[in-house]
């Protein structure tokens, strides 16, 4: 690996037929000291994939031992599709009064009141928000203790057509901008149509700098390159310059979480990458899959995140350097 961990080894694709997931038909799995129900088991959530509740249990199953420190101690929001691809699917915050109390909880503010997340700090959560039929863990950028003070930022790149390169191209500049600044960074596919580029925190900050960080960061890039970037919000006026989306960057707001399934045909997986992995001419969003969870493994055994982005930075540094590029 280099120094700054931007190196590994390259990407494949990973929407093959093979090795999915196993061990989660039998109505009821262990995690840890907890044995948990999973009801009706042979439910097809994917009914192009013939992809069950059961193949959905057992990837967080396998994947839990570096998904769960991804989601400790963060309030979520749950992507939940009780009927599967094609029936209801619906956004939760609040958790249900019927979870067991072994679901941690966190009551957060919002406007003219409250409300209380679930957070998954183990295994056994993780695998009973997926008999929920939770297909997709969306995380706050901040933790349940300190929900004011983010230690994620998060760039959303999504490409302005078909063309998967916009997305390359973008990723590429932010983090060579970020390296510029002194701030390591994390790249990660969103198994839906684009990658995030996501940045540590120490805390220090709150949202307002953040984001206000993450703004002046994107402007500086649409003048560096006017005919590829841009940071005009009404689509109108993008053209076919990529936008470089930070609204993300707010209180309350979630970014899905790595390793998560996506509510797609095909079952795509967001799923965490090295730098040089950005070079591979067949990376899309959508490369890894629950059609393939033998590849997801194969990929989360590589630790595609460099060391450097385990410990989050303040933005005080990094932000005098980029007002003065300004």
């Amino acid at each position: 690996m280099n120094e700054d961990g931007r190196g590994r080894s390259s990407s494949r694709r990973r929407n093959g037929g093979r090795g999915r997931a196993s061990g989660a038909g039998a109505g009821e799995v262990r995690a840890g000291r907890r044995s948990v129900e999973i009801h009706r088991p042979d439910k097809v959530l994917f009914p192009d994939d013939g992809l069950t509740k059961a193949d959905l249990v057992g990837y967080y199953r396998q994947v839990a031992a570096v998904m769960v420190p991804q989601l400790r101690g963060r309030p979520l929001m749950l992507e939940r599709l009780p009927d599967g691809l094609g029936g209801p699917q619906f956004m939760q915050k609040d958790t249900p009064d019927h979870y067991p109390d072994w679901i941690r909880r966190a009551t957060v503010t919002k406007e003219g009141g409250s409300v209380t997340h679930p957070v998954c700090d183990d295994k056994a959560s993780l695998l009973f928000l997926a008999d929920q039929a939770c297909v997709t863990v969306h995380r706050w950028l901040s933790r349940a203790d300190r929900p004011d003070r983010p230690d994620r930022l998060v760039f959303d790149l999504d490409p302005p057509g078909p063309d998967f390169e916009a997305v390359r191209y973008a990723a590429r500049r932010v983090g060579e901008l970020l390296d510029e600044l002194g701030l390591p960074a994390a790249l990660m596919t969103t198994g839906s149509k684009g990658l995030h580029v996501i940045v540590p925190l120490d805390g220090t900050s709150d949202f307002d700098a953040s984001r206000h960080f993450a703004r002046q960061l994107a402007e500086v890039l649409a003048e560096r390159y006017p005919d590829r970037l841009t940071t005009a919000v009404r689509k109108q006026a993008r053209g076919d310059r990529l936008y470089l989306d930070v609204q993300r960057n707010a209180y309350a707001q979630t970014a899905v979480a790595p390793w998560s399934v996506r509510p797609k045909a095909g079952a795509p997986v967001a799923v965490p990458l090295t730098w040089e992995q950005l070079d591979d001419p067949e990376l899309t969003a959508q490369s890894w899959s629950l059609r393939d969870v033998a590849g997801v493994l194969e990929q989360a055994r590589a630790r595609p995140w460099p060391v450097a982005t385990r410990r989050g930075r303040s933005l005080r540094a990094a932000a005098r350097r980029l007002d003065a590029l300004r």
